[in-house]
């Protein structure tokens, strides 16, 4: 992994914009819970965090879930610290506890869909009883896949974004909002 230095890191904080305020995020994740809550309250789901993206909206998530469910996470990238997507690489598949499940896969973004729609195919090959999939967010942009996710949060340009788990170069994950790197950083 390369380190960034302060001035780099003020720098690309500084020359970023601000695309959604926390207070927006907050209403989507309310929202998203609300519509978790109506497709999952009843059925014993297992809730699969996307690792490491997934972290922060799973961790804002599952508070607001008032009913019966299980955690564990699956571990699949295709950034490796990078600001574009290569071949998928699985760190961590929890074949065994998916057989008669019904599976919510949730992550930070849904950007060319490769990744989600590798995991949903996974869970489906392993036997889950259903699978569906909750986004913090979504980018407009043509997509190599069909697949889209079942719950979105925010729909956000096609721009390199960072902040509330989503990050840039593994930095910035903690930002307060949503913001779009400059083009320069990118």
């Amino acid at each position: 992994m390369n380190k960034m230095n302060p001035e780099q890191y003020q720098g690309v904080r500084q020359r970023a914009e601000l695309l959604v305020h926390r207070d927006a995020v907050e209403s989507a994740l309310d929202r998203m819970a609300r519509e978790i809550t109506d497709a999952f309250a009843e059925c014993d789901p297992l809730i699969l965090c996307v690792v490491t993206g997934g972290i922060i909206t799973t961790g804002m998530l599952l508070p607001r879930l008032d009913f019966a469910l299980r955690l564990d996470y699956i571990h699949a990238s295709r950034y490796q610290d990078t600001t574009s997507g290569g071949d998928l690489c699985w760190k961590y598949r929890p074949s065994h506890a998916i057989r008669g499940e019904h599976v919510l896969i949730i992550d930070d973004i849904f950007d060319e869909g490769v990744t989600m729609a590798t995991i949903v195919g996974a869970c489906r090959e392993d036997g889950a009883a259903s699978v569906r999939s909750a986004v913090l967010t979504q980018k407009q942009r043509t997509r190599a896949t069909d697949y889209r996710p079942d719950i979105v949060g925010l729909t956000l340009p096609d721009r390199y974004v960072m902040g509330y788990g989503l990050d840039y170069k593994s930095y910035f994950r903690n930002a307060p909002g949503i913001f779009a790197a400059a083009d320069k950083d990118v």
